[in-house]
């Protein structure tokens, strides 16, 4: 049943798997050589999918509200853009920018020179991590200031934070106020990028909202009004998803230093996202684990938090990872708990099928 779900990203992980074999023997000659390159490549598919699985199930959340036409787009699109646009395409276009390189410089930088082109990426971590923290600062503040929303899985934290949810601006607030603080520890040139980075991040935010009311959105908080429109639900989610991909692609520098080899690491990880997310819509299964969605908009506030501070300690993208699961795992048993107390409040008597509606597909 759930085979059907991974055949396709178990094929393009054999795909991946082929061409990372292929290129470990051009560049080793050898046959460890060439395993080690083939570990490199696992290991940060792994990584992804522990980096990116709260990523799967806010994606669910936004795809239940989205007509067929763009569900199919971003499940087709979408994943072309996320595999070969921010895992190849957006890394080049980072040490195009930085070094003043045309796009094929780029290209032979990072298979010429992979130490350079590594140089140029990281250093380049302030002014993304600044965009991406507070972008995912804002998705996941707002999901507990949604006015709309009833279901409590922290009451301690999240009833204070609903009774604030008429304060205008809050949300933006708050990360404003956060990328000052901790623009206070860092040197002054990366102070500025950070917090103009931040800001770009909070527009970015605004204008993606303003796009899903203009096109008829009828505002729902929890997704950034994006939900409910077609296009605006689409950029969303791509946008979404490279915020979500920014620790990634820097913290496969730590692996390996080869553009290529993260970005089949890094691919199998996001095709295997895909695949999570198509399994969550058509199960319904964030109906039926009333708490899950709660884990996941906890492991954004977190990531965010960890992308913002890393500018001024090193956190371990495995630490990161670890956090997100964590969180998303305690919401998964709470909800089963809940549903072994009260089996009534299931959506549909508990009938995952008639919960789940109509079936994506693969």
């Amino acid at each position: 049943m759930l085979l059907k779900y991974y055949k396709g990203s178990l094929l393009f992980t054999l795909l991946c798997l082929a061409i990372a074999a292929w290129l470990g023997f051009q560049s080793t000659g050898t046959v460890p050589g060439t395993l080690g390159i083939l570990w490199i490549v696992l290991v940060l598919g792994v990584l992804e999918v522990s980096l990116s699985f709260d990523n799967a199930v806010v994606n669910a959340t936004v795809l239940r509200d989205m007509d067929d036409k763009w569900r199919h787009r971003f499940l087709t699109w979408g994943i072309i853009i996320a595999v070969f646009g921010m895992r190849i395409v957006f890394p080049l276009a980072i040490v195009a920018i930085a070094a003043h390189l045309g796009p094929i410089e780029a290209v032979k930088l990072a298979a010429g020179d992979p130490v350079r082109y590594e140089q140029i990426i990281t250093s380049a971590h302030v002014g993304i991590s600044g965009f991406g923290g507070s972008f995912l600062a804002m998705v996941g503040l707002n999901f507990f200031l949604d006015d709309e929303k009833e279901e409590h899985w922290l009451p301690v934290i999240e009833r204070p934070l609903a009774a604030l949810r008429d304060i205008s601006g809050l949300a933006t607030g708050i990360v404003l106020l956060a990328l000052y603080a901790i623009s206070r520890f860092i040197p002054a040139d990366d102070a500025m990028t950070f917090i103009t980075s931040g800001i770009f991040g909070l527009l970015t935010y605004i204008a993606v909202h303003a796009i899903g009311v203009l096109l008829g959105s009828d505002g729902d908080a929890a997704t950034g009004a994006a939900a409910r429109s077609g296009f605006a639900a689409f950029l969303y989610l791509e946008v979404l998803d490279a915020s979500f991909s920014f620790d990634g692609v820097i913290g496969a520098f730590a692996l390996s230093n080869n553009l290529f080899i993260i970005a089949l690491g890094l691919g199998i990880g996001a095709m295997f996202v895909r695949s999570m997310t198509i399994m969550l819509v058509d199960h319904g299964t964030l109906a039926q684990y009333r708490y899950l969605e709660h884990g996941a908009f906890y492991a954004i506030v977190a990531l965010a938090t960890i992308m913002l501070l890393s500018v001024r300690f090193h956190i371990p993208e495995t630490i990161t990872g670890l956090i997100g699961a964590t969180l998303i795992g305690l919401a998964f048993w709470a909800s089963v708990r809940s549903n072994r107390k009260a089996p009534q409040d299931l959506p549909h008597g508990g009938d995952p099928v008639r919960a789940a509606g109509k079936p994506i597909g693969d």
